[in-house]
C-alpha cells in the first residue's frame, strides 16, 4: 500500500458513516431545533452515540447548533449535498430580457446565483449557450462566474480548478485575483474565448434592493467584438438589469 492508497475501513467505520447520515436525515425530517434526545430516540442510538455524532457534524459545519443551544439546524456544507434549484424567473422578468434580446443581435442569457453557482435560468434559445455544467464547475472561464468570484470573500472556495479551456483562459490565481478586482471596480465583467474560443461575454450584476448579487445579465458575441469598449451595449445590459433587480430580488 502506497501512501496515496485510502486507509482501508474498519469495521465498525461503515456503521458510524451510516449512523452519521441517519443523523442528517433526522434533521432534515423533524425540521430546524430537534435536540439530541430526541434523535437519539428516534435513531436508537446511545446518547453518548448521538452528542459524539452531532459535535463531529457541527465540527463539519453539516449541523449548526440554534443560538438558545436547544437544538440543531442544518449547516452550510448540507446544502451541497442536495442539487441546488434555482428559481424560475417570472414572467415579467423573462418580458425584460426578451426586450433586450429585440434590441441586440448577440445572444442574451439570464443566469442566477440564488444557489451559490451559475445557473443559466432564461438561456437564449437563438444563441445556445456553453454547456450548463461548465458554467457552474468552472466560474473563472467565464464573465457570469467571474461576476460571482468577485463577490466572493475568498473565491478560491468557489473555484479550485483553474481549468484552461483554450490560451486565453486566466489561469493562474494572480492574474485572476487581478481581473476580479477590475470586475469589482467597474461592475462588469468580459471574457474573450476562455471558455470557447469562438465565443465572448460580457456580463453585469442584477442586485436586491440590499445590494446583495442575486443574478447576473449577459450578452453573448465574438470573441473581438465583446473585447471592444461596446460602450452602448453594456448601457443597455445595465439598463436591463436595473429593470429586473425588484423581479428577482
Amino acid at each position: 500500500m502506497t501512501s496515496l492508497d485510502p486507509l482501508p475501513l474498519s469495521g465498525r467505520q461503515p456503521r458510524a458513516v451510516r449512523s452519521a447520515l441517519a443523523v442528517l436525515e433526522e434533521v432534515v425530517a423533524v425540521g430546524p431545533g430537534v435536540s439530541a434526545k430526541e434523535i437519539s430516540a428516534a435513531l436508537k442510538l446511545p446518547q453518548a452515540t448521538t452528542y459524539r455524532l452531532l459535535n463531529l457534524l457541527v465540527g463539519e459545519e453539516y449541523l449548526v447548533r440554534l443560538p438558545d443551544l436547544r437544538g440543531f439546524a442544518l449547516g452550510r456544507r448540507a446544502a451541497r449535498l442536495a442539487l441546488p434549484v434555482a428559481p424560475v424567473p417570472s414572467t415579467a422578468a423573462r418580458a425584460v430580457v426578451e426586450h433586450l434580446r429585440g434590441m441586440v443581435r448577440w445572444g442574451v442569457h439570464l443566469a442566477s446565483f440564488a444557489t451559490g453557482q451559475v445557473v443559466l435560468v432564461d438561456p437564449d434559445p437563438d444563441h445556445p449557450p456553453s454547456e450548463h455544467v461548465l458554467l457552474s464547475r468552472y466560474p473563472h472561464a467565464s464573465a457570469l462566474g467571474k461576476l460571482l468570484l468577485a463577490e466572493q470573500p475568498d473565491w478560491r472556495a468557489v473555484s479550485r480548478d483553474l481549468r484552461r479551456f483554450t490560451e486565453h483562459t486566466v489561469v493562474d490565481a494572480a492574474g485572476l485575483d487581478r481581473q476580479l478586482a477590475a470586475i469589482t471596480a467597474a461592475e462588469l465583467a468580459r471574457q474573450c474565448g476562455e471558455l470557447r474560443a469562438d465565443r465572448g461575454c460580457l456580463a453585469v450584476p442584477v442586485r436586491g434592493p440590499d445590494g446583495l448579487l442575486v443574478a447576473g445579465l449577459a450578452l453573448a458575441g465574438p470573441p473581438h467584438r465583446v473585447a471592444e469598449p461596446n460602450t452602448e451595449l453594456v448601457e443597455l445590459l445595465r439598463e436591463h438589469a436595473e429593470r429586473l433587480s425588484p423581479l428577482l430580488a
